[in-house]
């Protein structure tokens, strides 16, 4: 039996992993004033994050997906990425973005050992997208996406929030968009956060719409692999690009859960909305702690819940989505 399985029989070959809380967009949904350092110890170092990554792979995680906040404010994220490529066991490391660099630093990311890349991009409409992030900058994001796509990563993907009366009446756009690009687009749901209860209550909407959407249009369900992220995907024959849709709201979504969280600041989280956390960082200082490091996870696991509380209004510890790595 893996060291990474729980109780239910579900196995964890995928690592979300934050590398800052610090964001530079003001998000409606995560952190519409900014983020504000809060003066606490500083987020995981090179070595800290070389020595928890090798832990977690010596035990069958084989996924690791760098976030944050925003992943690319670290100076040293080129030094990060050859890093944790560079262990064994590891066979996909992956970032998530909001793409403000990536048309000056997408390929020494790729050279570096990236595989995979997600861009937040919750609206192709330039006021609706100025709108939501706080920044005018679509353009160069969408260039960054497009010099992305000609570097051989193995996906290319783009990740929307759903919002009721902002961006949920978009998809005729987002279909010209994958038309001729062969680019993953995954619509989420919104997730009730505690800090914006009264956004999601407005903006909250069910995916179930999009989904009849999609199947009335010829798009057909794909098999979801052993490592894949929330998403059920969908293709279509017209179409050089894929739809993927994360609806945490939906029945047993939880069932399929593969992947664990670690905090910028070392704290292991089973679930994004779990009611608490235990930190790794003490046994992320020495090498010799590593045996320690993956007693300590796989004790955790034993304790991990079946399934989130969102459907009963519970968010768990999380402030918002920045804290944890969304």
């Amino acid at each position: 039996m893996s060291v990474l399985s729980d109780p239910f029989g579900r196995t964890f070959p995928y690592l979300r992993l934050s590398l800052t809380e610090a964001c530079n967009f003001r998000c409606g949904y995560c952190l519409p004033d900014g983020y504000v350092a809060d003066g606490r110890p500083v987020f995981l170092a090179r070595d800290e994050v070389r020595r928890l990554v090798a832990a977690f792979a010596a035990v069958g995680m084989r996924k690791l997906r760098l976030t944050g906040g925003e992943p690319t404010l670290r100076k040293d994220l080129v030094e990060i990425i050859r890093e944790v490529a560079g262990v064994p066991g590891i066979s996909k490391v992956a970032l998530t973005t909001n793409g403000t660099r990536l048309p000056a630093h997408v390929a020494p990311w790729r050279e570096a050992g990236l595989t995979a890349l997600n861009v937040s991009v919750d609206s192709l409409d330039r006021d609706v997208f100025h709108a939501v992030t706080g920044h005018d900058r679509l353009p160069e994001i969408l260039d960054g996406i497009d010099r992305a796509l000609g570097l051989g990563f193995d996906a290319v993907k783009v990740n929307a929030v759903l919002l009721r009366g902002i961006n949920d009446t978009s998809l005729p756009q987002w279909l010209d968009y994958l038309r001729e690009r062969p680019v993953a687009v995954r619509f989420i749901e919104l997730m009730r956060t505690n800090e914006r209860v009264d956004y999601f209550e407005k903006h909250h909407v069910r995916a179930e719409a999009l989904e009849r959407e999609l199947a009335a249009g010829g798009w057909v369900r794909m098999m979801r692999a052993a490592d894949a992220g929330p998403a059920i995907e969908y293709v279509h024959p017209d179409y050089a690009g894929r739809i993927g849709v994360i609806a945490p709201y939906s029945r047993d979504f939880c069932a399929g859960c593969n992947r664990l969280r670690v905090t910028a600041r070392g704290d292991l989280r089973l679930c994004l909305f779990g009611d608490a956390g235990v930190s790794l960082r003490p046994l992320l200082q020495r090498d010799e702690d590593r045996d320690a490091l993956v007693d300590l996870i796989a004790h955790q696991l034993r304790l991990k819940a079946a399934g989130h509380g969102l459907h009963d209004g519970d968010s768990g510890v999380t402030p918002h989505l920045a804290s944890i790595g969304g």
